[in-house]
């Protein structure tokens, strides 16, 4: 039997990035909110002693519990998903700050072409460069209308970094310079320029220098420890909910955050929503939160599976393609890649950031010529300097021996003399890859896990093929001895693959028979329903999700605001 709590305008699913920006937005605006989270709460102050690489990054110590929630995986139609036992291909975050506490600081923000990317790729190349078993869409939004947006999300978490102008116009710079550029992002600058490329500092959250946003939010700049991804900033240098939106909202006095707060289900009455139910992970107390307007902001797996768990929205059918809520699932493809070994060169390896890192912008959306090649879009040619902790690398040439004296001796020898080229490329939907609920699996509520559908396609097979000849060139220019390149791109395996950024389920678009949401976020099906975050995009750009997220998220709050003075539907 729930406990029924008293009514709020607003409740909110999560306190990541998207949750902790329309927190603050409507608490600023003096707007009551209800903030619930699953995990515990968390500050700078507990990451004081947190550079240990076996408890954060390989006993993921900040990340969701998969003996409690997972989800379940299989790579078509015909195959059993089994459950994910061990984080391998994505990490899912936990707590107060989400993925936005543990993620490396890349920011960048998707180009013009990927908001219109059906009605651009048709115009250029016709209608039959899209396969039939590509749902690719236009996402209900131009770049010029999320421009703002981003230079909000972008002045809120003092990202540092320097204007591209292949990647669409700006209205402002970033607000702090871009971050060093060490001996070995010079490495790759070099060849890079030797190959008539333009490389770039990537615009980071790790802050190149003192900042204070104009939330009046103050923070040092980054020290280069290297504890970035899987790992909270204890110097608050790298830009966290905790640190920067959060306080905020807190600050006002308007939100009631409750961690530890499990939601199971979104309640309705017809096409409304009226709340939200959600146990206490301490006690395994049920309570009932009403609510004006219900806000989904959890990370994507989970936004998706809520509302399915809930009956919002009408389920995706891959045989009939009708149904939005699980569609278009996206991840991204990261094979393609160069490692260059050197015999006479040293690198401090050890040193680095999230977001240090440098990228060329030839080869990314439509900057290239396609006509006559078997895929769409592109990749980031680019190089990072992460900081090469020692239990999770051992990089050795090709043929060494897994095990024993000449592995020894070869990750001695190459500890120091080793780079990586790297590829990340776009994902674009595929009609059989998407999400529903498992019709077998449960979690520790008794809920139905979420279920993928989910392995590379042709469209990525062809892309990795194409950008494996870009990274070895860049190898070569870089002068390695032996140069090992990811060409080929095999099935998809949750347990392997490193990536995680995953996108899709609860899309965005213009025409609501496509998509579940509209460009503010807002449900279709249910107009006080908002779902937001990287659930939204219709197919994933090689860049990391996380600006385009922010920036959306802006416009969500505008749009809540909005209803809650007049109602109905914002588009």
């Amino acid at each position: 039997m729930s406990t029924k709590l008293p009514k709020v305008p607003v409740v909110i699913v999560g306190m990541g990035w998207a949750g902790g920006i329309i927190a603050a937005e409507l608490t600023k605006a003096g707007i009551q909110v209800v903030g619930l989270e699953r995990g515990k709460d968390r500050s700078t102050a507990d990451y004081l002693m947190g550079h240990d690489e076996l408890r954060y990054q390989h006993r993921t110590e900040l990340m969701q519990d998969l003996s409690k929630e997972t989800i379940t995986h299989r790579n078509n139609l015909d195959m059993r998903a089994l459950p994910m036992r061990y984080y391998g291909s994505f990490i899912v975050g936990d707590g107060v700050g989400g993925a936005g506490s543990h993620w490396n600081g890349q920011t960048y923000r998707f180009l013009p072409y990927d908001f219109e990317i059906k009605t651009l790729t048709e115009k250029r190349y016709g209608k039959g460069k899209i396969k039939s078993d590509m749902p690719l869409q236009d996402w209900g939004i131009t770049y010029d209308e999320i421009e703002p947006y981003y230079d909000t999300f972008e002045k809120m978490a003092g990202i540092s970094g320097e204007t591209v102008e292949a990647y669409g116009k700006r209205s402002n710079p970033y607000p702090t310079g871009p971050m060093l550029k060490t001996p070995v992002l010079k490495v790759f600058e070099e060849a890079t320029k030797k190959l008539g490329y333009t490389p770039y500092m990537v615009p980071s959250g790790n802050l190149s220098e003192f900042y204070e946003n104009p939330d009046g939010i103050s923070r040092a700049a980054c020290q280069y420890c290297a504890y970035c991804e899987n790992f909270g900033c204890e110097y608050g240098a790298k830009a966290d909910p905790a640190v920067t939106v959060i306080p905020v909202a807190r600050e006002t006095g308007k939100l009631d955050l409750r961690t530890h707060s499990n939601v199971v289900r979104i309640l309705k009455d017809g096409s409304k929503a009226t709340g939200v139910v959600y146990v206490d992970t301490i006690t395994g107390e049920e309570f009932e939160q009403p609510a004006d307007v219900v806000v989904v902001a959890s990370y994507v797996f989970n936004n998706a599976r809520l509302l399915l768990n809930s009956g919002l929205g009408q389920p995706y059918n891959p045989k009939t393609g009708k149904g939005s809520i699980g569609k278009n699932y996206c991840y991204q493809v990261s094979t393609g890649f160069s490692m260059a070994f050197f015999e006479d060169k040293e690198f401090n390896l050890y040193a680095g950031a999230g977001a240090l890192g440098m990228e060329i912008p030839e080869f990314v959306g439509d900057n290239f010529d396609h006509t006559n090649e078997n895929f769409i879009h592109g990749a980031g040619i680019r190089m990072f300097q992460y900081g090469a902790r020692p239990i999770a690398n051992n990089v050795v040439p090709s043929g060494t021996p897994n095990w024993g004296p000449e592995f020894k001796k070869q990750s001695i020898k190459y500890a120091n003399s080793y780079l990586k080229v790297a590829s990340q490329g776009a994902s674009m939907p595929h009609q059989n890859n998407f999400l529903d609920l498992d019709p077998d699996y449960k979690d520790a509520y008794g809920m139905p896990l979420l279920r993928m559908t989910y392995d590379y396609t042709e469209q990525d097979r062809e892309l990795v093929k194409y950008m494996s000849k870009v990274t070895h060139s860049v190898a070569e220019a870089m002068g390695a001895d032996i140069i090992d390149t990811a060409d080929e791109q095999g099935p998809f395996n949750v347990n392997k693959d490193t990536n995680t950024h995953n996108t899709g389920g609860v899309i965005m678009g213009a025409d609501r028979e496509t998509s579940a949401v509209n460009s503010y976020l807002q449900m279709w099906d249910a107009e006080n329903v908002f779902v937001v975050g990287a659930s939204a995009f219709p197919h994933n750009s090689s860049f990391n999700p996380t600006g385009t997220l922010g920036a959306l998220s802006y416009r969500a709050a505008e749009g809540i605001q909005t209803f809650l003075k007049q109602g109905g539907s914002l588009v």
